[in-house]
């Protein structure tokens, strides 16, 4: 047995001023209650704050509608009702839930047949080990524009990855996680999620300019720059503050599955050319619903030209599961893994066992979640915070950083971004507007507070589902001993991710194609 984390999960004690405080934060993070019975506390807490703030009359106007938004007290006789009859299509309702469970059945195909170990052993063959945590790290940014698959397949993939080479796998899965959780502010290529935000942001810079149209690459320049930044500081707190906690992987007791080797066998190049063949079978499906003559569910030719492809984006988790459903199946009929479909159906099954423990603790979550929509607290907070900026009269390289603080703070309140977003744009992007400084470079701001405390918000369900995936190497691994590993990366990505809005606005760098930081008044 190793004496790291997997015996007393208070690893390696270097004995620095920094790791006493990670060790202090460890403990305090241990001595915290199962995250179901925090989601419990929280929702009393929650239904104690709305009684107050209804008493008070907390309120706020919704700059787009200008409709009132007034604190409901949750313990009104009406709101009790609707918890308690509501209760189950809140828990099956609740969008991460669904979005997982779908993704986890194509993906247990895929991980159970061999596929995904193939990949991912193929495409770090030629990886120097020196070199493999910024590679882990900017491959999980990418993972962002498949939806869900980065934080559901990607992040324990690598877990394993990690353990092949002799380095600790929980390692691992801190670094897949780290990169997929901030892969939304910054990334070498645009998707889904621009397209969504800025979408938002259009409906707030209409307010000052009616004929505003979003870029759905309005933010690309500065995201390839949040991916640098991110990737480097990654790299140094990783290797130098988080490997060190780890220490080296000796327990192999724990080992979920053999660890594999990196060298690809005959029997799995035959499988990989079947999934090929598979995959582009699919894509020329994909390709005949969005340009079929007369028959395009894929792609909506009457919208707006930014909006076209929506429909595409909106069907991205159903493509996901026939993509990895397809490919791993043609790749274990090839190999040898997958008999006949009733191996098929199994390795979904098997594919859901992990996942166990999270749909206990969604049930919680997702009541949680919806108790604070119905108080209307999110959007009253998010509004009445954002105003506060408006008054302070700075410069945009102080307003910015500023935005994005209180966005990271929010985080700790509404955990999905384009939530957030959608409450907090028509009044920030109206009023940085009028400050000089254009919707764009509001919206990347945003977005640099957005994600850098996903490593730690325990609102975050996919930093919970990471604590499962750490807890099937590390059996007593609980969730302060995960807060003391991506602590210190939030705090250091949280900086990093300032100075390059500093440092961008200051020099006045395109945002984008097209997209400046300053805005001129028409």
């Amino acid at each position: 047995m190793s004496t790291n984390i997997g015996t007393e999960v208070r690893v390696g004690l270097v004995r620095n001023a920094s790791a006493r405080w990670l060790n202090r934060v460890e403990r305090l993070g241990n001595a915290l209650p199962d995250p179901v019975m925090i989601f419990i506390v929280l929702i009393g807490v929650l239904m104690v704050v709305s009684s107050i703030g209804a008493s008070l009359g907390w309120q706020a106007v919704n700059p787009v509608t200008g409709e009132l938004l007034v604190t409901k007290s949750l313990m009104a006789e009406d709101m009790v009702r609707k918890l308690l009859n509501e209760m189950a299509r809140t828990y099956t309702g609740f969008a991460p839930l669904g979005l997982a469970l779908v993704m986890v059945m194509g993906a247990g195909v895929a991980d159970h047949s061999g596929l995904l170990g193939v990949l991912v052993r193929a495409s770090l063959q030629r990886v120097p080990l020196t070199l493999l945590t910024p590679t882990i790290f900017l491959v999980g940014m990418l993972t962002t524009h498949a939806v869900d698959a980065g934080a559901v397949v990607y992040v324990p993939l690598v877990g394993l990855l990690y353990a092949s080479t002799g380095r600790h796998p929980v390692l691992g899965l801190v670094t897949a996680y780290a990169g997929v959780a901030t892969g939304l502010s910054g990334n070498l290529l645009p998707g889904q999620y621009d397209v969504l935000l800025l979408s938002i942001t259009q409906v707030g810079a209409r307010l000052i300019e009616p004929d505003w149209t979003m870029n759905p690459v309005g933010n690309w320049y500065f995201g390839v720059g949040i991916a640098f930044a991110f990737t480097v500081t990654a790299w140094v707190v990783l290797d130098r503050i988080v490997a060190p906690r780890l220490g080296p992987w000796t327990d192999t007791a724990s080992e979920p599955t053999d660890a594999p080797e990196l060298a690809i066998t005959p029997t799995e190049r035959r499988g990989l050319y079947a999934a090929a063949v598979s995959l582009l079978g699919l894509m020329l499906m994909v390709a005949a619903l969005m340009l079929w003559p007369g028959f395009t569910p894929l792609y909506d030719a009457a919208a707006a030209p930014g909006e076209r492809i929506k429909p595409f984006f909106g069907a991205l988790v159903s493509l996901l599961f026939l993509l990895f459903t397809v490919t791993g199946w043609a790749f274990g009929a090839a190999t040898g893994s997958i008999r006949s479909h009733r191996d098929v159906i199994e390795m979904m099954r098997k594919g859901l066992e992990p996942l166990l423990p999270y749909l206990v603790l969604v049930l919680f979550a997702a009541q949680f979640v919806a108790l604070f929509g119905w108080s209307n607290l999110g959007p009253i907070t998010a509004i009445t915070g954002a105003g506060q900026l408006r008054t302070l009269g700075a410069p945009p390289a102080v307003l910015l950083p500023l935005l994005a603080t209180m966005t990271a703070w929010l985080d700790f309140v509404i955990a999905s971004g384009s939530a957030k977003w959608t409450v907090m744009a028509p009044v920030a992007a109206p009023m940085f507007m009028l400050l000089g400084i254009s919707p764009e470079m509001t919206t990347a701001a945003y977005r640099v507070g957005d994600t850098v405390t996903n490593l730690i918000s325990p609102l975050n369900a996919y930093l919970v589902l990471t604590l499962v995936f750490c807890q099937r190497w590390v059996p007593s691994m609980r969730f302060g001993s995960l807060l003391a590993l991506t602590l210190p990366l939030a705090i250091a990505l949280y900086l990093a991710g300032i100075a390059v809005t500093v440092v961008w606005v200051s020099l006045d760098l395109p945002v984008g194609p097209g997209a400046e930081v300053v805005y001129r008044l028409p």
